[in-house]
């Protein structure tokens, strides 16, 4: 049996990277039922407590073009293993917090720069080295894990109810550090070559043809022998359009959903279990909808792309609907609707940015616009908690994301115009 034919090592590290993205967000997206818990124990207004969270996804994205940097240089395993210690101890020392400084500062600084270093930029970054010709498919993966973590808030609810949110915290805090790091070390390596293979577990033969990709029509983004680099990105239209994207999509809409979904269901007279329940299930529908994204490896990424916008202003047009507990159907419609749709989102925006800026450097260009990520989900959890306190009602933070949607929708149609078509170039020409 020759080489190609034997069991691809990429797989492993798909595997450790997908487990390492579950544990590593749970620590940040089980903040939504963490939230009405520390409101509640210490009285802070919600705007002043959503800083906490705030302030914990604009230290993730400042570090994430140096965590990039981090995954094109040095080893990743060291790397992605020292992050899940800071992550882990920072979740931990949080059961000990009585103040919003300290908060501030575990959460908001050390557990997002242990995230980050762990987190999406550097395991991407790693997995662009071992899978080229199913760049969705890995990001449907990953997004998928990122979904999955959202379950954990029901069992985090049951823990809060239970035993209280300081055992949680030390609880989720011990597993990441204690579990996380021995497997990354054991298992990652940084190249397909390390193991004497090719990237998708092709032959040497098939090693020879190199797929890029092309824009407009034209025969590619960059020649072969051309490589990105951070400057030249940051010269490049479509550079700053996903950048856009990111502030818009990743940061003011995923991050407001997510930091205030849980007070959406309790303000609306659901029961805390039962909001974590809805919650769970939007959960695993965008871990649904992460891999159902990954067709579009094969179908073309605006073939996902458009349909999944429309889908998710549709279903947030429920959440304007949702008064109270009188209508039951409404909050796991809009879990599993907009799960699904913003999934697959999620997951064509990523192999896109894959797409057009893959290569040695790709880590530090994805850092960079995961900055755009920081800002708008900085802003949006503390805004959106503002706002509440200022109205009474959820419904300026809906408009926000109908309005950062329709924004992301026009800018993707000028980042791919009119689409990102695969094609394949013999590396000898």
């Amino acid at each position: 049996m020759t080489r190609s034919r034997k069991f691809f090592y990429g797989w492993v590290i798909l595997a450790i990277c997908f487990f390492t993205v579950v544990a590593g967000y749970v620590c940040r997206n089980t903040f939504s039922v963490f939230y009405p818990a520390i409101v509640n124990e210490f009285g802070w207004t919600r705007g002043n407590t959503a800083l906490i969270y705030s302030i914990n996804v604009l230290v993730y994205g400042l570090v994430a073009p140096f965590a990039g940097g981090l995954a094109d240089r040095f080893r990743p395993r060291y790397v992605l293993a020292a992050g899940a210690v800071l992550t882990g101890v920072g979740m931990a020392l949080c059961s000990l917090a009585t103040a919003q400084l300290q908060f501030y500062l575990l959460y908001g600084v050390l557990a997002a720069i242990g995230l980050s270093v762990a987190g999406w930029v550097p395991v991407a970054t790693l997995l662009t080295n071992w899978f080229v010709r199913r760049r969705a498919l890995v990001f449907g993966v990953l997004g998928a894990g990122f979904g999955l973590s959202l379950i954990a808030a029901y069992t985090t609810q049951y823990v809060i109810l239970s035993l209280g949110w300081r055992t949680a915290y030390l609880l989720i805090g011990v597993f990441v550090a204690v579990v996380i790091p021995p497997a990354c070390v054991l298992f990652i390596r940084r190249t397909p070559a390390d193991k004497g293979l090719f990237p998708d577990g092709m032959s040497a033969a098939e090693a020879e043809v190199r797929p890029t990709y092309a824009v407009d029509g034209r025969p590619a983004l960059v020649a072969p022998t051309t490589e990105w680099t951070l400057s030249l990105a940051l010269r490049a239209r479509q550079f700053w359009l996903l950048f856009l994207i990111w502030v818009c999509t990743m940061g003011l809409v995923e991050q407001t959903v997510i930091s205030q979904q849980v007070y959406f269901y309790l303000d609306a007279g659901y029961s805390p279990l039962t909001a974590a329940t809805f919650f769970g299930a939007f959960g695993v529908c965008l871990a649904i909808g992460n891999l159902f994204g990954s067709l579009s490896d094969r179908h073309g990424r605006e073939r996902f792309s458009y349909p999944a916008f429309a889908l998710c202003l549709a279903f947030t047009g429920v959440l304007f609907l949702m008064k109270d507990s009188s209508t039951p159907w409404l909050p796991p419609l809009f879990a599993v609707g907009f799960g699904i749709s913003f999934g697959v989102l999620t997951c064509v925006l990523n192999a896109t940015v894959a797409d057009i800026f893959h290569g040695r450097h790709y880590g530090r260009i994805a850092g960079v616009i995961t900055l755009g990520f920081a800002i708008g989900g900085s802003v949006s959890p503390w805004l959106a908690g503002y706002l509440y306190d200022y109205s009474g009602s959820h419904m300026a933070a809906y408009v926000l994301v109908v309005v950062a949607l329709v924004a992301s929708f026009f800018m993707y149609m000028r980042v791919t115009p009119p689409k990102l078509r695969l094609v394949h170039r013999n590396s000898s020409t």
